[in-house]
């Protein structure tokens, strides 16, 4: 399958999207029944995540972690002055894989995929590449 691209709008400065559908969709699409999905963010100030999809907190609670860990403004030198988001991302990650098994991506029972804006709002790409067991 060649690899999919997936447009997705932020509407907040750090922001968690649920792209569980956008996931599935690609799955069923490609005809794989057995293989493995990767998911790449082409940013170097967004991620993507694996984490608690039954209670929203969990994300506002991440959210809130990340930005005290990492705050905005903290005497960065990169003149565009996005450095936390850049921190951010490296922390998060820029990719992930996903098992598939009888054309479903397996997740964990409370699982979600995140995409995590770091720097928004802003239009993003999202790469998705199923790959298929020989």
């Amino acid at each position: 399958m060649k690899t999919k691209q997936i447009k997705l709008q932020s509407t907040h400065k750090v922001q968690f999207i649920n792209i569980d559908h956008e996931i599935h969709q690609a799955v069923r699409a490609s005809g794989v029944v057995d293989g493995i999905c990767v998911i790449f963010v082409p940013h170097t100030t967004a991620g993507v995540t694996i984490n608690e999809n039954a209670d929203p907190d969990v994300v506002r609670d991440m959210v809130m972690e990340l930005n005290k860990i990492v705050p905005f403004s903290d005497g960065y030198h990169h003149s565009e002055g996005n450095s936390a988001a850049h921190i951010k991302s490296s922390i998060i990650s820029c990719s992930l894989s996903l098992i598939i098994e009888g054309g479903q991506p397996l997740f964990g029972t409370w699982q979600s995929v995140y995409f995590c804006e770091f720097d928004g709002p802003r239009t993003r790409s999202l790469l998705i590449k199923i790959v298929a067991d020989e």
